[in-house]
C-alpha cells in the first residue's frame, strides 16, 4: 500500500485487490465482524467507484453485502461506522454492477492503449475522499506474486542475486476492454473503447480471442467499425463472424464493405446464406455484388471493384470535383478517375491530382492521359501482378473484348491473393 499527499492534503491511498480480499473488517474495538470476499461496482465509467463488498460475517457464517461508504480503511485495517441492521443486504449485486475479483480476475482483457490480449492479475484501486476507485489492471509478474504471497521473498531474491527490481505492469481502466462475456461488452460499449482501435490491430485482436469471445466482441462494433474490421480479419474467420449474425446484420455489415473485400467473404459462404444476405441487401449493391461474383476469384473479374469513379470526356473539372465530392465516402477507389463514352468503351485516366491543380472549367477530354494501362476481365493474377510491377501504379481498370470498362483492381486486393500475408 502506498499513500500520496495532494495539494490540499488529501491522502490518497492506493489499494490492490489481492490486498483488500480476505481482509479483516473489526469493530471500533477490534472485534472481528468479517471477512472481504469481493467487490462490486459499475465497470462501465472511465475510473468506476466501488460501491459495496461482500463480507463472510464471522458470527453466523452468512455473506451478506455491505456498503463501501460505511467503511473506513486506516493502516491496512477495515473498519465500518456503526452499522445498521439496514445496512446489510442479500449477496446480489444491483442492476449495472459486478463482482468485481469474479468478473476481471485471472479474466482476459483488450488493452486499448497497446492493442494486445493481456491477463489480469490483480486490480489497483485509489481510496481519494474516502471514495474507492478502480484505476488499474495489474498485468504483470508481479502483481502474480503478490496474489500468493511472494512478492516480498521473491523480490528480495532476484534483488540480492541479480539486482533485478521488479516493476509493477499497470494499464490505466480508461484503456481497458474487459471480453470475458457479451454482459461485460454491453456495459461498457457505451464507452467504444474497441472502435477507437486500428482494425488491423482489432483484428488481430480478435483473431487471438477463443471463439465465443471473438463472437462477442464482434456483436459489440458498431456497423462501420465491423465491416472495417471484417476486411482486415483471417478469410476463415470471416466466415466464422458473420455465420454466427443473422441474415440482416450480416447484411448491414457487408454492404459497409469494398465490394471487392465482400465479393471475397460472399465467395467463401454457403450458397443459400449468399442468397439470403443478397435479399436484405439494397438492389444496386446486391446487383453489382452478382456481377463480381460471377468471376473467378483467380482472374480480373474476381480481384476487381464495381466502385470507382468514371466520367464523360465532355465533363469540367469544376463538375467532376462536385460528383467526387458527393460520392467519394461510397467508393472504394479515388486515386484515378476514368474517362469513358457512352457505351463505357475507356478513353484514358486522369489522377485525382491532375484533377485538383486543373482549372475548373477544363473538360476532362484535355486533362486525360490516352495511354491507358488495362487487363482484360479474364487476365490471370500472374499476369495482373507483373503489369502492377512493371508500371508502379495503384489501381488498374479491367475492360472486356471490347474495351468496355467493367471494374478496378486495387493494389491491395491483388497483394491479398498473390501474397495473403502482405496483403492483410
Amino acid at each position: 500500500m502506498s499513500v500520496n499527499m495532494v495539494a490540499d492534503h488529501e491522502p490518497q491511498v492506493f489499494l490492490f485487490l489481492s490486498e483488500l480480499l480476505g481482509a479483516k473488517i473489526v469493530d471500533s474495538v477490534g472485534r472481528p465482524i468479517g471477512r472481504v470476499l469481493d467487490l462490486t461496482g459499475n465497470i462501465g465509467g472511465m475510473y468506476p467507484p466501488v460501491t459495496d463488498i461482500l463480507v463472510r460475517l464471522e458470527e453466523d457464517r452468512r455473506t451478506d453485502m455491505l456498503p463501501w461508504q460505511t467503511i473506513e480503511a486506516v493502516n491496512g485495517t477495515l473498519t465500518p461506522h456503526p452499522l445498521l441492521p439496514e445496512d446489510f443486504r442479500e449477496p446480489a449485486p444491483r442492476s449495472g454492477e459486478l463482482l468485481l475479483k469474479e468478473t476481471l480476475l485471472d479474466k482476459q482483457v483488450v488493452d486499448t492503449d497497446g492493442a494486445k490480449i493481456r491477463r489480469v492479475n490483480d486490480l489497483q484501486f485509489l481510496m481519494a475522499n474516502k471514495i474507492l476507485y478502480l484505476v488499474h489492471v495489474d498485468v504483470g509478474f508481479r502483481g502474480l506474486l503478490r496474489r500468493v504471497g511472494l512478492e516480498r521473498p521473491i523480490g528480495f531474491i532476484l534483488r540480492k542475486l541479480f539486482d533485478y527490481v521488479m516493476t509493477d505492469q499497470l494499464i490505466s481502466w480508461k484503456f481497458v476492454q474487459p471480453v470475458s462475456s457479451p454482459d461485460l461488452l454491453r456495459l461498457t460499449v457505451a464507452q467504444n473503447r474497441l472502435a477507437q482501435l486500428h482494425p488491423a490491430d482489432l483484428a488481430d485482436i480478435i483473431e487471438d480471442l477463443n471463439i465465443h469471445q471473438r463472437s462477442a466482441v464482434f456483436r459489440s462494433l458498431d456497423v462501420e467499425t465491423a465491416a472495417e474490421t471484417l476486411e482486415e480479419t483471417d478469410p476463415k474467420i470471416q466466415v466464422s463472424l458473420i455465420e454466427g449474425l443473422s441474415t440482416a446484420n450480416a447484411s448491414d455489415i457487408i454492404e459497409e464493405m469494398s465490394l471487392s473485400e465482400a465479393a471475397d467473404l460472399l465467395g467463401d459462404l454457403p450458397k443459400e446464406r449468399v442468397e439470403g444476405i443478397l435479399k436484405e441487401m439494397e438492389r444496386e449493391a446486391a446487383e453489382d455484388m452478382k456481377e463480381l461474383l460471377a468471376h473467378p476469384e483467380e482472374k480480373a473479374g474476381g480481384l476487381m471493384t464495381t466502385s470507382y469513379l468514371s466520367f464523360a470526356p465532355a465533363v469540367t473539372a469544376g463538375e467532376a470535383m462536385e460528383k467526387i465530392r458527393r460520392e467519394a465516402e461510397d467508393m472504394d477507389l479515388i486515386y484515378y478517375l476514368y474517362v469513358v463514352d457512352g457505351q463505357e468503351h475507356l478513353l484514358g485516366v486522369l489522377s485525382l491530382r491532375d484533377l485538383l491543380v486543373a482549372p475548373p472549367a477544363t473538360i476532362l477530354s484535355d486533362l486525360m492521359d490516352t495511354r491507358v494501362v488495362a487487363v482484360n476481365i479474364e487476365e490471370k493474377k500472374e499476369r495482373i501482378a507483373d503489369d502492377f510491377a512493371k508500371y508502379g501504379i495503384l489501381a488498374m481498370p479491367v475492360v472486356d473484348d471490347d474495351n468496355s470498362l467493367k471494374g478496378v483492381i486495387l493494389f491491395k486486393n491483388l497483394l491479398e491473393v498473390v501474397a495473403p500475408k502482405l496483403g492483410r
